[in-house]
């Protein structure tokens, strides 16, 4: 795992700000750092000139395109906000592709105790999701039992947040 920024450099008054780290691909690291830069450049400035021109259009009281635009300009600071954040704790990960250990970026196939089906699972962040495959967070019960030591054949237990104890047995790692 490659550090791309110090902690250090976090507000930890800033309220979106986790101090945990997120683990990304180096791609989706690359794809978040575009959507950021796109929003912070040509975002914020068509939003800004859609706000102009619904304010030429008269009474902001109830103009519904002013309202709009704004309440548009609010979700896109939201996500400037959460991208900055979730990058300036970034860790990129590199998932050794013929190991048998769980790591973070790893797509892990599990079987549940009782269950003859398996299901793929990829771990990591959100922002790591495909189409084909469901995401488990590092943090989460699960994701913190495999990412735990566990290995292609081992059977890792843990407790879910309503008290429940589940054996779920790694059938493969991959990439």
């Amino acid at each position: 795992m490659t550090p791309v920024a110090e902690k250090a450099d976090i507000d930890p008054k800033d309220s979106l700000c986790d101090m945990s780290e997120t683990h990304l691909s180096r791609e989706a690291h690359e794809r978040l750092t575009k959507e950021l830069e796109e929003l912070t450049t040509e975002g914020r400035v068509r939003i800004a000139r859609t706000i102009e021109a619904a304010r030429a259009l008269g009474d902001l009281s109830e103009n519904g395109d002013y309202h709009a635009a704004k309440e548009e300009q609010g979700r896109m600071e939201a996500r400037i906000r959460q991208l900055q954040a979730m990058l300036k704790t970034a860790v990129i990960v590199e998932v050794d592709a013929g190991g048998d250990e769980v790591q973070p970026g790893s797509v892990v196939t599990l079987r549940y105790e009782g269950d003859d089906d398996t299901e793929r699972f990829l771990i990591g962040s959100m922002e790591e999701r495909r189409d084909d495959i469901d995401i488990i967070s590092p943090g989460s019960p699960l994701g913190a039992a495999l990412l735990d030591g566990g290995k292609k054949g081992d059977v890792v237990e843990y407790e879910t947040p309503t008290g429940a104890r589940i054996k779920v047995e790694i059938v493969d790692v991959g990439r």
